[in-house]
């Protein structure tokens, strides 16, 4: 899984046409990977500010509603791959444009590269 992490402080400093950019190339980043048949799901995420968080301790149920200040960094958006090699993320991530404004993550999910 590649997870966009992204300053909030950043993301919202971004003018409207420079935003439109990002998202266009995104989008074509996204089909690029459907066409190549390694695009699993891929989504852009809301802002933290309408997030909730939630946490049961000792059987008692806390609500936090966002923005959540504490945070640094947010998961902007993900791209779920079915890729056979951590190289082969490692490329791919490159090539995603948003690792230009943010930080591009690799994770895996549910089995190990073989």
């Amino acid at each position: 899984m590649l997870l966009v992490i992204e300053r909030p402080e950043e993301k919202h400093a971004v003018p409207q046409a420079e935003g439109q950019r990002r998202y266009d190339r995104m989008m074509s980043f996204a089909e690029g990977l459907k066409a190549r048949g390694v695009l699993v799901a891929g989504e852009s995420l809301g802002s933290d500010a309408t997030g909730t968080r939630i946490r049961k301790r000792k059987g008692q149920r806390t609500v936090f509603d966002g923005p959540f200040a504490e945070a640094k960094e947010i998961l902007g958006g993900f791209f779920l791959l079915d890729i056979d090699s951590r190289e082969e993320a490692m490329k791919i991530a490159e090539d995603c444009p948003a690792a230009e404004w943010s930080t591009i993550e690799l994770r895996q999910v549910g089995r190990c590269w073989g």
